[in-house]
């Protein structure tokens, strides 16, 4: 056994965060814009549980891109009159094409208005 102790850093080190910067950074990204980059995510996390990636049979898990597309559809549903329908439709767009995605992926279909989002979206049909 060794009788030296750990030596702690006086000065915070260069990988701690700076976190009053990082508030003021985010402060200042329009809420459109946090909105969109979160449904972009939530849109490719559905995609590749839905099998739609490279190797995707891989990573597919409908029961997680059900959850995200129900996610996805509130976000969209909620936030549509705030972000306004230049930034909506889009995501509207790439909702509809993972709700119809995902009953094409799924075994047994879900009936039509039971799909994931479509509580929020109502029936998607193709």
């Amino acid at each position: 056994m060794s009788d030296q102790t750990p030596q702690q850093p006086d000065a915070p080190s260069a990988a701690t965060p700076d976190f009053d910067a990082m508030t003021r950074d985010i402060a200042e990204v329009p809420a459109v814009e946090v909105i969109t980059t979160v449904a972009v995510h939530l849109m490719s996390s559905a995609a590749v549980n839905l099998g739609l990636a490279e190797e995707g049979e891989a990573h597919k898990d409908l029961d997680e891109a059900r959850k995200l597309i129900q996610a996805l559809a509130g976000l969209v549903t909620a936030s549509a009159t705030e972000i306004g329908s230049y930034h909506a439709a889009p995501l509207r767009d790439g909702l509809k094409s993972l709700q119809l995605a995902f009953r094409e992926a799924s075994v047994v279909p879900d009936e039509p208005g039971q799909g994931p989002g479509e509580k929020y979206t109502g029936p998607v049909h193709g």
